[in-house]
């Protein structure tokens, strides 16, 4: 199955970081919920940093102001993933030129809908 990391993924069920950690679980992906002040969202274990999470990763969704953005850029360049979707408000012209930068394919989009799914 393929995976994806949910940076600022949320144990909120009203917020879109644990929505899209619900819709990619019904979808059957294997989901890596990324935030360093949770341990558990949706019976899933989370990981501090996208550097923690297991290899491959096939996407990356970020729920992020855009101010933090600029700080898991470099984490989600190491990865080895290009696929990094900027949903609604987390994108910035900073964030994107950046993530250009550094090889990565920045997608300005929501996600969860983007795979057939509503939020």
């Amino acid at each position: 199955m393929p995976s994806i990391a949910i940076i600022g993924a949320s144990s909120n069920r009203e917020k879109f970081g644990n929505k899209c950690v619900r819709a990619f679980k019904r979808l059957g992906w294997t989901v890596y919920p990324v935030n360093p002040g949770e341990t558990e969202i949706e019976e899933l274990t989370v990981y501090r940093s996208v550097a923690d999470c297991p290899r491959p990763i096939d996407r990356i969704a970020l729920y992020l102001p855009p101010k933090r953005v600029l700080g898991v850029l470099d984490d989600i360049a190491q990865t080895g993933c290009k696929e990094v979707y900027f949903n609604p408000g987390t994108e910035s012209d900073e964030g994107l030129e950046k993530a250009r930068a550094l090889g990565l394919d920045p997608i300005e989009a929501c996600i969860i809908v983007m795979h057939g799914e509503r939020p």
